[in-house]
């Protein structure tokens, strides 16, 4: 399973990073153009579409290398038993989230799929999709991550 999940961390990564630079090329090629009087209008849809998935991807990748953003300066001040119920807690209310975004996410690309992009002639289903899809992803990361949490001795919590 480990094996898998670092499979599936090095595909978004690339992912990640190449819908990032992609980004990048369209907007400035975008600029440019636009000042040159040469406007490039699709460049702004096709960096919509790749910023929708690069958001929840790039969320993927960061519950996986355990960069969730947290506030610790206070519940470091709690026994470890405390801190590690908090931790558990703030997982369980994470998987319901994600669990939110999964079911109206598939309602929000079943709402999209005769919306299409103002240049592109594609459903602007294709980038609602990456709500559901990302937190899919995130779902069964923080359930990995939530594991981790319920085996990790309690010495290793926190800095008491």
């Amino acid at each position: 399973m480990k094996k898998i999940s670092a499979v599936i961390l090095k595909t978004e990564e690339l992912l990640a990073g190449a819908m990032l630079c992609m980004i990048a090329v369209l907007v400035f090629w975008s600029a440019v153009a636009r000042t040159i009087g040469m406007p490039v209008n699709w460049a702004q849809d096709v960096s919509l579409l790749a910023f929708g998935w690069l958001t929840f991807i790039g969320s993927d990748i960061i519950i996986k290398s355990g960069g969730l953003i947290r506030i610790d300066m206070l519940s470091n001040r709690f026994p470890k038993a405390v801190q590690k119920t908090l931790m558990l807690v703030f997982d369980v209310f994470m998987l319901l989230f994600l669990l939110i975004l999964i079911v109206y996410g598939f309602l929000l690309v079943s709402q999209s799929w005769n919306r299409t992009f103002n240049t592109l002639k594609m459903s602007y289903a294709w980038c609602t999709l990456a709500v559901p899809v990302g937190s899919l992803l995130m779902f069964f990361s923080m359930i990995g991550k939530m594991l981790g949490d319920i085996r990790k001795p309690m010495k290793e919590w926190g800095v008491n």
